[in-house]
């Protein structure tokens, strides 16, 4: 990564990160959020599924449901009781689950997995997560650098750059 700039990091406030791991950064989250991908939506499936606490799943599931990750539903078929489905912030953390997944395949014990994350088009594995440029590219750590906003678009040698037409520049920090 470039050293144009440097994030303050003692300045949590402005970055991304810390905001998610507040709300994501420990192993039953994330394993909840997981258990929501693969279709359960009630409190006894996760449970059972996951063979957690009751107390820790309730104190987890109240979280997610705080922040919006989950929403607490009333069921179709029983109105008494309640369903926990993803929202669109839940959905969006979706490539992050699948990164962490793949790291930990690649560099966790020997893990035969299956069944296999697949493209439902030609049932074919998924590749890895990547970062991706404005246009598409696949960036590496040498491909990155932090700028301040106002230099949004303004290379090293002076020249300004334009988003592509189907992207457009998004300010990320975190």
């Amino acid at each position: 990564m470039g050293t144009e700039l440097r994030e303050p990091l003692r300045e949590l406030i402005e970055c991304g990160l810390p905001a998610a791991l507040e709300v994501m950064g420990e192993r039953w989250s994330f394993m909840i959020l997981r258990a929501s991908f693969n279709g359960l939506h009630h409190f006894e499936e996760f449970l059972s599924e996951l063979g957690i606490a009751r107390n820790i799943l309730s104190n987890r599931l109240a979280k997610l449901v705080e922040h919006d990750i989950l929403r607490r539903e009333p069921c179709p078929d029983d109105r008494r009781k309640v369903e926990y489905r993803l929202t669109e912030k839940g959905f969006d953390l979706l490539p992050a689950m699948i990164a962490l997944r793949q790291w930990g395949q690649k560099y966790g014990t020997e893990i035969n997995e299956d069944p296999v994350l697949v493209d439902e088009l030609d049932r074919l594995p998924i590749g890895p997560v990547s970062i991706l440029s404005h246009d598409g590219r696949i960036l590496g750590a040498k491909d990155l650098n932090l700028v301040s906003k106002g230099n949004l678009g303004i290379r090293e040698d002076g020249s300004r750059a334009a988003p592509s037409s189907s992207a457009e520049l998004k300010v990320v920090s975190g």
